[in-house]
């Protein structure tokens, strides 16, 4: 395909809430957009109460199809169902508009692409985030939640598992987040023959260069006087943020300078995922138990309900939940003459954008030493440093924030600059846009879709499905 021709791109992403992986279909669509692309958005679930503005504000098209199959069947068996709901909206495209697109998007689920190539006859991408096979299973389940998976949860996934590289090997390109997640992804599916070439997330940058309206009332409801350390994760309990919590508690105890340091934990928060309720609950728990005051907020427009806790402190707190933060609010904490670092608590991130985010905006990153964040923060020589990486203790981690926070003007200012120039060289939104424009345009080139094999896979799905729905569907979960 000529450079010059212009692509009519469909992207298939679950669920456009507010998360890592969300933003960077955001940023990838609207990249692609700036390039002269067409793109459109089709997803199963989209909250415009609980999502990225650029999806709601008419900046991206998005084809919100509702599907009429649950999350889950009583707290249970999500991943079945996500595979269900997404060849529901697959249905829906093919038969409807899947006919006017060159070629089509995938993320996170790749149950769709054999029905896109088999009934569209267009070339598929894959962007792997991580796979769900290792995010479910064996070691990294133990390494990130801290807790062992059941010989029935092995015997439930193993069908799923068998789903999940069946249905990614079909793809015509297979990319990854990072170094990390190709090594681990050809590691762990044997059966894959594809080169995984990495395209890093990018982000925005003058989304985050913008000036900041002091006079939002959102913004006004976060900014305060105090140095901040900010942590930016969705509600999950794989995120670990009481890492800096308890990291935090130990750094107000030991160090009488750090009295006036607050903590704010802002990400995104849905109440249907009881994930997302207990980790919340939990956090709050760790924080009065250290004897820190709190207060949980939400966005003045937000329709979340901010769940009700014993002993909120209205003014001043020592921690800040903020929940489903708005653009401004990011903006506004990340840009902060009083935001000190960003801390960044899971431990085997496939990649992780919340340190970019960081970086672009000149704050030292502290993250654990292992997955994406090795890839993104240069924690040593000191004259190139742009953060720290360290192992998940909190005795650890609170001897990095007491150094943080006693930085130097003269090394907080050369540390900024050079967190700046990488972020921009490595993680803009330009760099990963080109990046994948180079990748569409060479599945495209590549012809005529050989069903050759289609057809195993696409009923090998159908049949697997069917079996799993009517006999898990009567189980009471």
């Amino acid at each position: 395909m000529a450079q010059s021709s212009k692509l009519r791109i469909a992207f298939i992403h679950p669920d456009l809430g507010i998360g890592g992986a969300e933003r960077l279909v955001v940023d990838a669509a609207l990249g692609l957009q700036s390039l002269g692309h067409s793109v459109d958005i089709y997803t199963s679930h989209h909250d415009r109460h609980h999502c990225f503005d650029e999806t709601r504000d008419g900046r991206l098209r998005v084809h919100h199809v509702i599907s009429p199959l649950p999350r889950s069947l009583r707290g249970k068996f999500h991943i079945m169902f996500a595979h269900a709901r997404q060849l529901h909206l697959t249905m829906h495209l093919i038969c409807t508009s899947a006919h006017q697109y060159d070629v089509f998007f995938v993320d996170q689920l790749s149950t769709c692409i054999p029905f896109l190539r088999m009934f569209c006859g267009k070339r598929v991408v894959f962007y792997c985030h991580f796979p769900d096979k290792l995010l479910a299973n064996g070691a990294y389940v133990e390494d990130r939640r801290g807790k062992n998976v059941s010989i029935l949860k092995y015997i439930y996934r193993f069908p799923m598992d068998w789903l999940e590289e069946v249905t990614m090997r079909q793809a015509d390109l297979i990319l990854a987040n990072s170094k990390f997640t190709a090594r681990v992804t050809k590691s762990h599916f044997a059966s894959l023959k594809h080169q995984l070439k990495v395209v890093y997330p990018g982000i925005n940058i003058k989304a985050y260069r913008s000036p900041i309206d002091l006079s939002d009332p959102d913004t006004i409801q976060t900014a305060s006087q105090r140095r901040t350390l900010l942590s930016l994760n969705r509600f999950e309990m794989k995120k670990n943020a009481a890492l800096a919590i308890e990291a935090f508690a130990i750094l107000r105890s030991k160090d009488p300078k750090t009295s006036d340091v607050r903590l704010v934990l802002a990400g995104g928060y849905d109440p249907r995922l009881e994930d997302n309720i207990r980790t919340l609950k939990s956090l709050i728990e760790l924080a009065q138990s250290s004897d820190l005051t709190y207060n949980v907020i939400t966005p003045l427009q937000s329709r979340v309900a901010v769940p009700s806790f014993p002993k909120i402190t209205l003014n001043e707190p020592d921690i800040l939940f903020l929940l489903n933060f708005t653009t401004a609010q990011r903006s506004g904490l990340l840009q902060a003459q009083s935001t000190l670092a960003l801390l960044y608590t899971p431990a085997n991130e496939h990649f992780g954008i919340g340190p970019v985010e960081g970086m672009i905006c000149g704050l030292p990153i502290l993250a654990c030493d292992s997955g994406g964040p090795t890839e993104t923060v240069v924690d040593q020589p000191t004259d190139q440093r742009t953060g720290w990486l360290y192992r998940p203790q909190p005795s650890v981690w609170a001897e990095a924030l007491e150094e943080i926070c006693n930085l130097s003007e003269t090394d907080r200012g050369a540390l900024s600059q050079r967190a700046r120039d990488r972020a921009q060289k490595m993680f803009g939104m330009d760099a990963m846009a080109k990046s994948l424009e180079e990748v569409l345009e060479e599945a495209v080139s590549m012809g005529i879709v050989s069903r050759t094999g289609t057809w195993l896979a696409m009923f090998g799905v159908l049949g697997l499905l069917v079996v799993l729905i009517f006999r898990y569907g009567s189980f009471s979960g």
